[in-house]
């Protein structure tokens, strides 16, 4: 391609006077290039010839006979690019100012901070100065503001006053970090055998069956999980009614449908994650692995959480492999075992303690002195032994708050997809939900006019008025309900087979005298409710409670009546429409501080509820999560995410260790004086 002008300017240096003459000045688009011969502007299609460039005199003489039109045109065309020029050159002129105004003011703003403040610098407040610099003593000038500033702030500066030492690791949240640091301060090592055992919804579920029905073909799911995993929501998604034909059980027996089978995956693989990247018990394990664990002296005790608690021992003989583990490892390495359960683990744990000594069918038959033998602590890790609230509406309406904070498109299109209904009906078959439900019942829980909880004054008149209606639309519910009317309330809606199997299963009461403890010590519908039988007489085995606080968790709900038109079937459904449709309380998100009472009564030291006045401990972890961390980092206390705090995996690795002794009470609540003004029967 040639460009005129240029050329112009490089062969023909001493045209005279005319060459800078606008008329003799041809654009640049006049002559573009070369096809066969002819040039694409028409006025200069014989400028170029087959042969190639011609003579520099013929060039000039036509160049010359350009017609007075080609000029004006020529001369437009300049013009226009010369504008176009010289605006790009004033946008330049313009940024290059704003860039220099910007350092300017940065300059200036640094120069005047200096000055004004350099009466902070002379030579008597000189340490002074280093100390601000290094955030030495910035808390101290904090403390006067400590109610105002955000609790984050704050917490931030502690962080790099204490955390950032040369001592200590930068960030205890990376993996094998807490270990470690047991390790150089202390030589942490592996003593006491760990059991790790799960909670609700947190192993995984395999397939096993390779039958199914007509409308479902179990084969193709052969050894899949179909729950935690991402093969789960794929399933969910590309084939509801099957994923929901293999997870419901069998409503009548409580076990597996027919022709279909899925069983607890097993090792630590069942819950270290629930999918990939989400991790579960994966800390735990690279903490414990990390002072000399190994799958010698730690296991997983995963269970199928859908299923009731002695229908595990029924189906999979959960109760007495977990018992023949257990003397296994005291064969093996002559120490008793460390029993960690998380949230609903934690009940499984406690069923076991009474299992293990029970006699009768399907019982460990083991006597007493067994636990004391055996078992050397029990770690309970934001564990539900009380129940847990949301456990309620979830049998009621298959809703919660997680549910209810979605906006109404996502409502519909959850509605859509996998409705109330069909939420209800799968957790109904499992009988392990119902495990979940509150204990206790009005003596811990509150009634409709006090709760030991109102002191929070959380907008509401009482957490005692655990369901309440705000419009009355027929006779059906026409007062508002505590947590023991709640669970009468659940066995009114739910079908007979589900009744029966709460109270086959399960209590929600509390024993009155000591007789009735002991009594109910050989009954297995007891042994989820720690207050309907006491801890196992064992004095040489301690109990550590840790859970989190601090983390606004649902407590207390709004329902109302389905209207006429509502497309669910479905009579109640909480009340999306109130200002407060869900009362919330300090907790961990997911388990109020109330259901940690028996913790507090426990550690009250020799009772009927801990005859052998076993030694308990009780931690109270702070949620303060990492606002950059989608998990909470290193100090969350969230229900699942405590898993993972650098705190919890410390005091874990501790009681494995043997430096059990080395933990203390630590307590952020009013729980214990809560619990002791509850007027408990014994």
């Amino acid at each position: 391609m040639v460009k005129r002008k240029k050329w112009l300017d490089r062969e023909r240096p001493d045209m005279g006077d005319d060459s800078d003459d606008d008329e003799n000045v041809v654009p640049d688009y006049s002559l573009e290039y070369n096809t066969g011969g002819r040039v694409r502007n028409g006025s200069l299609s014989n400028i170029v010839s087959n042969s190639g460039v011609e003579d520099m005199d013929v060039r000039e003489e036509r160049l010359m006979n350009l017609s007075d039109n080609e000029s004006v045109s020529s001369r437009r065309s300049i013009k226009r690019r010369n504008s176009f020029t010289e605006g790009k050159v004033a946008n330049k002129r313009l940024r290059d100012s704003r860039r220099f105004i910007f350092f300017l003011g940065a300059f200036l703003g640094v120069a005047m901070a200096a000055y004004f403040g350099s009466y902070h610098v002379h030579s008597n407040n000189i340490e002074l100065f280093d100390n601000m610099v290094n955030f030495e003593n910035v808390k101290d000038y904090l403390d006067d503001w400590k109610d105002i500033l955000p609790r984050g702030f704050t917490s931030f500066i502690s962080d790099i006053q204490t955390g950032y030492a040369a001592n200590q690791l930068q960030d205890l949240g990376e993996n094998f970090a807490v270990g470690r640091q047991l390790i150089k301060d202390m030589e942490l090592e592996a003593k006491y055998p760990v059991v790790m055992v799960p909670g609700v919804i947190s192993t995984g579920i395999e397939s096993w069956g390779v039958q199914g029905d007509g409308e479902c073909d179990s084969s193709p799911h052969f050894r899949k999980r179909l729950w935690g995993s991402f093969y789960m929501l794929k399933t969910m998604v590309m084939d509801k009614v099957c994923w929901l034909k293999h997870v419901s059980l069998d409503p009548v027996t409580g076990l597996d449908p027919k022709h279909f089978k899925l069983r607890a995956a097993q090792g630590f693989e069942s819950s270290d994650f629930f999918i990939t990247g989400y991790w579960i018990w994966n800390k735990v394990l690279q903490n414990l692995g990390a002072i000399g664990y190994e799958p010698d002296t730690m296991v997983t005790a995963s269970y199928d959480w859908r299923l009731a608690y002695l229908d595990l021992e029924r189906r999979d003989q959960y109760f007495s492999k977990l018992k023949q583990q257990i003397e296994l490892f005291y064969k093996l390495t002559g120490e008793k075992t460390i029993l960690v359960g998380h949230s609903m683990g934690s009940q499984i744990v406690f069923y076991f303690l009474k299992w293990v000594e029970a006699e009768g069918p399907l019982y460990g038959n083991a006597g007493p002195g067994w636990v004391d033998k055996y078992i050397e602590s029990f770690v309970n890790v934001a564990g539900t032994l009380l129940g847990a609230p949301k456990a309620v509406p979830a049998l009621i309406s298959g809703e919660m708050k997680d549910t209810i904070q979605l906006n109404a498109l996502a409502m519909y299109g959850l509605e859509k997809f996998f409705s109330r209904k069909e939420r209800v009906e799968m957790l109904q078959t499992w009988g392990g939900i119902p495990s979940m439900l509150p204990k206790g019942g009005d003596l811990i829980w509150g009634n409709l006019s006090y709760s030991s909880e109102d002191e929070l004054h959380n907008n509401t008149d009482t957490y005692g008025n655990f369901i309440r209606f705000e419009k009355i639309l027929g006779d059906a519910y026409e007062q508002n309900l505590t947590m023991a009317s709640a669970i009468d309330l659940i066995e009114t809606v739910s079908p007979p087979w589900l009744v029966k199997r709460m109270h086959e299963q399960y209590s929600y009461g509390y024993a009155t005298t000591e007789d009735e403890m002991n009594d109910n010590v050989k009954d297995h519908s007891h042994w989820t409710n720690p207050m309907d039988v006491p801890l196992p007489n064992a004095p040489n085995m301690k109990i550590y409670c840790i859970y989190g606080v601090d983390n606004p968790t649902e407590r207390a709900y709004v329902y109302r009546e389905n209207h006429a038109n509502d497309t669910s079937s479905l009579n109640l459904t909480i009340d999306y429409d109130s200002d407060t449709p869900v009362f919330l309380t300090n907790g961990d998100g997911t388990v109020p501080i109330m259901s940690h009472a028996m913790c507090h009564k426990w550690a009250q030291g020799k009772s009927p509820y801990n005859p052998s006045g076993m030694n308990v401990t009780i931690v109270e972890i702070k949620h303060e999560p990492d606002r950059f961390d989608i998990r909470g980092g290193s100090k969350t206390a969230d229900h699942v995410d405590i898993l993972g705090s650098a705190e919890l995996n410390e005091y874990i690795l501790k009681i494995a260790g043997g430096y059990g002794s080395t933990i203390s009470n630590k307590l952020h609540s009013n729980l214990t004086s809560w619990v002791a003004n509850i007027d408990f029967p014994m």
